[in-house]
């Protein structure tokens, strides 16, 4: 591998990984992303380490699993004596910028990145203000009722944010050439992006209100839910959605990740412009899926493959392979290990991944595990969980509950639970014995209340002054649009 090469990494906010045409979606239209893969390797068994945004952005920076590192929900703060993929890659000699959206919690807004060029859509201090969706109801970015219901043609600030994301990298990508700063970049782009609220361009809204279709459920998948799963769905308010509901809010979501698309265009575009493709890896991922309807679920906060999945793909023209794709199982924790490797920087401390390099070259000699662990503990009422893709097998523990066991090849749906099947007993011991192991619930539960009653002093102070927040991007006014005639 040439030494250092420049690194652009994308990450996207809630995007399915079955909602690309490359990945076998026949509606979907996202040419830029299918180019990429078409350009390099995508794996199509790649897992978050938590399908939750700030727990499965910092194991991702990190490199660790969410209880190595003490977060677990979006208030989490991510301890700064930790080292992050950035310090690794600055030690390194990289230039190591983040452009857009990381959702940092707290005071810290960079966590090894040298420089960020645009702030996040939120603000760093709890208790602080939110993005400004004007009239839209502020549950539509939620995990309730009301971001399903809450679907139409129109424009958001989340729009408005990732079109000035876009600029903003842009212009740096374009600066890089003869700007007399001889070291390799590494540029960090984050949207907010497909994440609702299911709300998308006029023309594009109802382009797949006239295409998208409704996912399909087995009457028995209900008639055996877990009761983990049932509960989920009932404290949502999203069990007895009607069909029109859902078309519109798979709609509004299908528009959206093609909104996005054009984002990854207009990236992949300056890298041209400027004359850096030839030197620069591109790497693509989400921090979690959407599960967009299916198995009778939305958005994150699951085990289910919509929601815990996420895609992935790696590209160097000429140096990786092109149009290959791998079945691995891989995880977000992998990503730190892998940009270190790519830079030929030192191996990282206590990390829980592995590099991808010897996987996307095509090495099929390399010891790989085979396995992917995810969590999520004190999420909306919901029981803690813990979920284990092993080869074929997926165990997703419920604390309290049964677990469920899938066969991922002979039941890529999940539709079927194999956890009381007899046949499957040894299976179901081993995983269920491996996603406990190490694992303490009880303990992250303890850690998040404590946590939560300084939070509640945090905010109190925080709306009783009214800080300077100069890392919040605040969006134009008049920016919202919702119904758009």
């Amino acid at each position: 591998m040439p030494e250092q090469p420049n690194i652009l990494l994308i990450m996207s906010d809630q995007h399915s990984p079955h909602v690309l045409r490359c990945a076998g979606d026949p509606v979907i239209r996202t040419p830029n992303l299918d180019a990429l893969a078409a350009r390099g390797v995508m794996f199509e068994n790649a897992y978050c380490a938590s399908p939750l945004c700030v727990p499965s952005r910092m194991t991702f920076m990190t490199g660790r699993h969410c209880s190595d590192i003490n977060v677990w929900t979006n208030s989490c703060t991510l301890s700064s004596d930790i080292p992050t993929f950035a310090h690794t890659l600055g030690a390194a000699g990289y230039e190591v910028v983040l452009g857009g959206r990381m959702h940092f919690v707290g005071p810290n807004q960079r966590h090894g990145f040298e420089s960020r060029i645009i702030g996040d859509v939120s603000s760093h201090y709890p208790g602080g203000k939110g993005p400004d969706l004007g009239d839209i109801p502020k549950g539509s970015t939620g995990q309730t009722r009301p971001a399903v219901e809450v679907a139409g043609p129109g424009r958001t600030a989340y729009q408005a944010y990732d079109d000035a994301v876009l600029e903003a990298c842009s212009e740096y990508l374009r600066a890089r050439p003869g700007s007399g700063d001889e070291r390799p970049f590494c540029l960090v782009v984050g949207t907010v992006l497909p994440h609702c609220p299911f709300i998308a361009p006029r023309e594009l809204y109802y382009y797949y209100h006239e295409r998208v279709d409704l996912p399909t459920v087995p009457p028995a998948y209900y008639e055996s839910l877990n009761p983990a799963v049932q509960q989920w769905r009932e404290r949502r308010g999203i069990h007895d959605l009607s069909d029109e509901e859902i078309r519109a809010a798979r709609a509004g979501y299908y528009g959206i990740v093609e909104y996005f698309d054009g984002i990854v265009g207009g990236l992949l575009e300056a890298l041209g412009a400027a004359g850096l493709a030839d030197d620069t890896v591109i790497i693509y991922t989400s921090d979690h899926g959407e599960s967009a309807g299916e198995n009778g679920m939305w958005w994150k906060s699951s085990c289910y493959e919509a929601s815990a999945g996420v895609p992935l793909i790696v590209s160097w023209p000429g140096h990786f392979p092109e149009g290959a794709t791998r079945r691995d199982v891989v995880s977000l924790v992998d990503i730190a290990s892998t940009l270190a490797d790519i830079a030929g920087a030192e191996p990282r401390p206590a990390s829980a991944g592995q590099s991808l390099v010897p996987l996307v070259r095509g090495d099929d000699g390399v010891a790989w595990r085979d396995e992917a662990f995810a969590e999520l503990c004190n999420y909306g009422g919901d029981p803690p969980m813990r979920m284990l893709r092993h080869g074929s097998w997926k165990l997703n523990h419920y604390q309290g509950h049964p677990p469920q066991l899938f066969n991922l090849e002979e039941d890529p749906h999940e539709f079927t639970d194999r956890a009381g099947d007899p046949a499957c007993r040894d299976i179901r011991e081993y995983l269920h014995d491996r996603v406990l192991h190490g694992w303490d619930p009880y303990r992250a539960e303890r850690e998040i209340m404590r946590r939560q009653r300084d939070r509640d002093a945090l905010v109190k102070w925080c709306q009783a002054v009214q800080p300077p927040d100069p890392e919040h991007w605040h969006n134009p006014p008049d920016v919202n649009i919702f119904p758009e005639e």
